[in-house]
């Protein structure tokens, strides 16, 4: 009996970061037709240090790209907390066994440049990749969408899906208006790039500062090193300093840390040269729309988990394979296989979202100079007895809680994929 040929759909993904490509992998590999507009005018293959964990593994293990990552991950040891001085007060070091949970450094750790480029090149000869575009708007009909371009072109496709992160237009656009979907956790974080010097290990280190402070540094290769500064503020001139010019963001960083003791005098003085800058609110997206009609929102911009929560990145690539693979499913019935995603799907986002506690993170950001060195001597007495170890491998739990991804024919590695799994489970 030969098999019935399934239904070619002309997909649009706004958004060439990770969770798009990530899409355009799975649907170009089942015959559709993808396009993928991009606001960059080349593949914006920059940003700083992400992590794979628990389900976003088994992701890239279904895509067959587990050896590719592995062979662009960034050596990290751990993480350790120094004082003003530079000393080291204890460290957590990640678990590199291939068994059991995380701890705060994942055992993949890759620069979100790299995992760009690895599924920019899985998927280019199959999809319609165009630069320095964006979707500016779009018409729905019962079933077609019409999409308009800010080159003023327009073309019809069967499903739009806004990848287009945390300030997504296409989000704005099905949803009611004035609705807010930011779940805030009272942070801020900016982070850039400068030269690396000798002292520079490859342990991430942390140092909290006075005023709600905390600065942190990773280094990724022999030349440069990432450089974090993140403030606990919940104020209106904190959230909306995102949306200034880079230079009068770079000058609130500046401001906002100067005298803050250990290396921000140096990270300061490289911010204006850096190769790139980038400041962001912490925050979650959390609505319950994440389809209309023939449009679908994917990765952030459905449910960015904030990057406190170790998973968005994981996210994206889980909500990618699980998105396709129910549009494979039955792509005669898109309004079937969106609800699908959304029911199948919003276990794990509850799950990775509710991992960040502001109460908690606040912990980590005193604003008084004696509770800054309590919190310093009670993690450097903890390291001694190995809790801190115990405790964030308690609590990352691979940040994935019990959700295990779900099965698809398309899946291309299913039995390394269910290895991982259970690894994780033990």
């Amino acid at each position: 009996m030969v098999a019935e040929k399934k239904k070619s759909l002309r997909v649009l993904i706004a958004g060439g970061g990770v969770a798009g490509p990530a899409l355009a992998f799975w649907l170009a590999r089942a015959g559709h037709r993808v396009t993928v507009a991009e606001r960059y005018p080349a593949l914006r293959a920059t940003g700083a240090q992400v992590d794979l964990r628990g389900q976003g593994i088994e992701a890239i293990v279904a895509m067959g790209l587990l050896d590719e990552v592995r062979a662009h991950l960034v050596t990290e040891p751990g993480v350790a907390f120094v004082n003003g001085a530079g000393r080291q007060l204890g460290a957590i070091m990640a678990n590199t066994s291939g068994e059991g949970k995380q701890t705060f450094t994942s055992e993949f750790e890759i620069m979100r440049g790299d995992l760009v480029r690895i599924l920019h090149d899985a998927t280019k000869d199959d999809v319609d990749y165009r630069f320095g575009l964006t979707v500016d708007g779009f018409d729905q009909a019962q079933d077609q969408v019409t999409a308009h371009f800010s080159n003023g072109s327009e073309e019809t496709f069967d499903l739009l899906v806004g990848a287009d992160g945390q300030g997504s237009r296409i989000r704005r656009a099905i949803l009611p208006e004035g609705a807010d979907v930011y779940w805030r956790t009272g942070l801020h974080m900016a982070y850039w790039f400068v030269p690396r010097v000798a002292s520079d290990s490859d342990m991430r280190e942390t140092y909290a500062a006075p005023g709600g402070r905390q600065i942190m540094r990773r280094s990724h290769n022999a030349a440069e090193t990432q450089a974090y500064f993140i403030v606990r503020d919940s104020s209106a001139q904190a959230s909306a300093i995102h949306r200034a010019p880079i230079a009068d963001q770079q000058r609130f960083w500046s401001d906002r840390f100067r005298n803050a003791g250990w290396q921000t005098q140096r990270f300061t003085d490289g911010m204006e040269e850096a190769p790139f800058f980038y400041s962001q609110e912490v925050l979650q997206v959390r609505t319950g729309t994440w389809s209309k009609g023939r449009v679908v929102l994917l990765g952030d911009a459905a449910h960015c988990a904030s990057p406190y929560s170790g998973m968005g990145i994981s996210g994206g690539l889980v909500g990618a394979y699980v998105l396709a693979g129910e549009i494979n499913a039955t792509p005669d019935d898109l309004e079937g296989a969106l609800r699908r995603y959304d029911l199948t799907l919003r276990p794990f986002v509850d799950e990775i979202q509710a991992v960040v506690k502001p109460r908690l993170l606040a912990f980590g950001f005193p604003r008084r100079r004696l509770a800054v060195a309590a919190l310093q001597a009670a993690f450097s007495g903890a390291c001694a007895l190995r809790i801190p170890e115990r405790v964030a491998a308690r609590a990352t739990t691979d940040r994935g809680g019990a959700w295990a991804l779900p099965h698809y024919e398309q899946a291309s590695a299913e039995s390394s994929a269910q290895r991982i799994s259970a690894d994780r489970a033990r």
